[in-house]
């Protein structure tokens, strides 16, 4: 499997993430039934996590692929894409702000806060579709 199908196959592993993620999205009537169901915020905290993982390792692995600078850190990973031209101007904010995210869970998941997980659930996983289009243009595209 060539570098370029590696890609391909985590777009269709994020594109699984997003699907299940979607799904409890759209079932779930408000924050207070989503915090009321501790197995249910588990699984989507992982599901989360999963799914910026993905998105890192695409783009770390696109970066090795072609050559280009080496990111410093996780944010730095969507930095890079922006750079060579992957990514736009406006989405770098909101993978910036996952980059964050992906940080608080992992390494301080005392304070994960139901609010926020509940918000990027409800409001941004629209980023992640916007990430895997910009991807699969720029595999297109070379």
């Amino acid at each position: 499997m060539d570098g370029d199908e590696v890609i391909r196959e985590r777009l269709r592993r994020l594109h699984d993430e997003l699907a299940y993620l979607k799904s409890e999205r759209d079932a779930l009537p408000s924050l207070q039934a989503y915090t009321r169901d501790p197995r249910l915020k588990r699984a989507v905290e992982r599901s989360l996590q999963v799914a910026v993982e993905i998105c890192l390792d695409i783009g770390r692995r696109l970066i090795a692929l072609r050559g280009w600078r080496y990111p410093q850190d996780n944010k730095d990973v969507f930095q890079v894409l922006y750079e060579e031209g992957v990514i736009s101007e406006e989405l770098l904010p909101a993978l910036v702000n996952m980059a964050r995210f992906r940080n608080l869970i992992v390494h301080d998941y005392a304070r994960i806060d139901d609010a926020l997980v509940y918000a990027i659930l409800k409001k941004h996983l629209d980023d992640f579709d916007a990430y895997a289009k910009a991807i699969s243009r720029y595999l297109q595209s070379t």
